[in-house]
């Protein structure tokens, strides 16, 4: 399944993306505006979630607003989950390690998409092929 070199590939073939480092984890920008990053969980996470809390790698990943985090959340609860830290933001995190590389690149192309400038999405559109 995916690992974060999947990330790191897929997320700098996008157009005006740059990879940052922030408290020491990875974190990838479109025009300064941040969609898909390293998030462990936290302590309070932790207690929060209990024996569901995953031990692996988390990818956050900004989705287009909480209708389409809402549908991630219930399609696929063994891949999306949430904390209360990210409530009414339109966000989900995501098992890195359970991720199937397609979908990692859907779901890390749609979070650019949502952060891109629209004239940058636009272009990006234009030249390449998408699944109706």
């Amino acid at each position: 399944m995916a690992e974060w070199t999947d990330v790191r590939r897929i997320a700098l073939a996008l157009p005006a993306t740059d990879e940052r480092e922030s408290r020491g984890r990875a974190q990838w920008r479109v025009k300064d505006k941040l969609f898909v990053w390293d998030r462990p969980l936290r302590a309070r996470e932790q207690d929060e979630l209990g024996e569901a809390a995953p031990d692996g790698p988390i990818l956050g990943v900004r989705v287009e607003d909480l209708g389409v985090k809402e549908a991630l959340l219930a399609s696929e609860p063994e891949l999306f989950f949430t904390t209360s830290h990210f409530d009414g933001y339109p966000a989900v995190l995501v098992r890195l390690e359970r991720a199937p590389r397609d979908v990692l690149e859907e779901l890390i192309v749609e979070a650019w998409l949502c952060r891109a400038p629209h004239r940058l999405a636009d272009e990006y559109l234009a030249r390449t092929p998408r699944e109706a």
